[in-house]
């Protein structure tokens, strides 16, 4: 097939579709890999696509999908565009048999997802999604405390995420203030959390959502003049685990809070804190936290063996590196990752039904990944 690869040593050429992120993450990240190169760039306008090439030193600038699937040596495609683009485009790299690294959410709807995943898995594509914290030293730690028992049977999770990205009301509408497009902070925030909720504590039997919009309309960039927002920008969040226990979640990107990014973790035997105060960047600062019970809590030292060995300014970077390393590997080896687009299925389920959920007022069931994956009754 057009990615295949014929040493595990070669070169793999990989074109970045999305000139925001894209630009900011996905170039430099990929250009920093030693075992990646950035063959081409998309954008929508063919100037701006020349202009980012140039800066970059990128080979080819295209304002047509169809013109980067057709550069024999773009054999991988990095997509970053808003999330309302994502199914068509990753359709269409799959199809041309191309691997794919998708940032999150995955598509607008589950079942564009859920497409996605058997279209990659019937065209032997790696597909892989952008779930950074995965890849973070001090969420790594946490989760090898968690696995270790060290708070034994849970009792209470409890998940604030709390940032002043979308605070000032004279920040300018785009797209993100349209649910109907995929903004809003569940779409942003919540896809992250939903997957590493399942990642460190596997899934959910059900949950309860309610969203609010604090800033309900916002100046259009060209004009000034209001536009009413729909989208989401607070989100509180409970859910009931496959083992039992509450877990209760707060997000919001329109608060200025100076515990940022904080998880907690209480057991019958200990406690475990994952936390950072850092509001520029969401993934440098996280220290991890931990006492037994009956004991005061503690900083936990992060293994130097889990720091990133080459940090970047932009934490951003230096996780996506990361990604991309998983990513190239599994193609070596041609074999599944974690995580995949089956991650990314259960995370925009899980948005899917709190969508749900917050419509209609009511608890809803979450089904069985494994069940749902591959059940077209759902």
């Amino acid at each position: 097939m057009t990615a295949a690869l014929e040493s595990q040593q070669e070169i793999i050429g990989v074109a970045v579709v999305g000139t925001g992120f894209g630009k900011k993450v996905h170039i430099p990240g990929l250009q920093a890999h030693p075992r990646t190169k950035v063959i081409a760039v998309y954008n929508r306008d063919l100037e701006k696509a020349k202009k980012i090439a140039i800066e970059n030193q990128i080979p080819h600038a295209c304002d047509r999908m169809e013109d980067i699937l057709k550069i024999p040596e773009v054999q991988a495609v990095s997509i970053s565009t808003p999330p309302f683009l994502h199914y068509e485009m990753a359709k269409a790299v799959i199809q041309a048999g191309k691997h794919l690294l998708l940032e999150k959410p995955v598509t607008l709807k589950v079942q564009e997802a859920k497409e996605l995943y058997h279209l990659a898995q019937s065209n032997s594509v790696i597909a892989t999604v952008d779930f950074e914290f995965r890849f973070v030293p001090g969420w790594q730690f946490f989760a090898e405390l968690l696995k270790s028992g060290y708070v034994g049977k849970k009792r209470l999770i409890k998940i604030d995420w709390l940032g002043s990205s979308r605070a000032n009301p004279e920040r300018a509408w785009n797209w993100y203030s349209r649910k109907d497009l995929g903004g809003g902070a569940l779409g942003s925030l919540g896809s992250h959390t939903f997957d590493y909720i399942h990642w460190l504590f596997g899934e959910a039997n059900r949950l309860n959502a309610r969203f609010a919009t604090a800033i309900s309309q916002r100046p259009e960039p060209s004009t000034g003049e209001l536009k009413v927002v729909d989208s989401d920008d607070t989100c509180m969040l409970m859910l009931e685990l496959a083992d039992g226990t509450p877990c209760q979640i707060s997000i919001s990107a329109v608060v200025r809070a100076s515990r940022t990014h904080w998880v907690e973790v209480y057991g019958d035997e200990g406690t475990l804190v994952l936390g950072s105060e850092n509001q520029k960047d969401y993934i440098h600062g996280f220290h991890v936290w931990g006492a037994k019970a009956g004991k005061p809590l503690a900083e936990i030292k992060i293994p130097n063996r889990l720091i990133f060995k080459n940090n970047h300014a932009d934490g951003r970077i230096s996780a996506f590196i990361r990604v991309v390393e998983q990513w190239v590997n599994a193609m070596d080896r041609r074999e599944p990752l974690i995580s995949s687009l089956r991650e990314g299925v259960y995370s925009q389920l899980l948005m899917d039904l709190s969508h749900k959920s917050n419509e209609t007022l009511n608890w809803v069931n979450v089904p069985q990944l494994s069940n749902y994956i591959d059940d077209t009754l759902y």
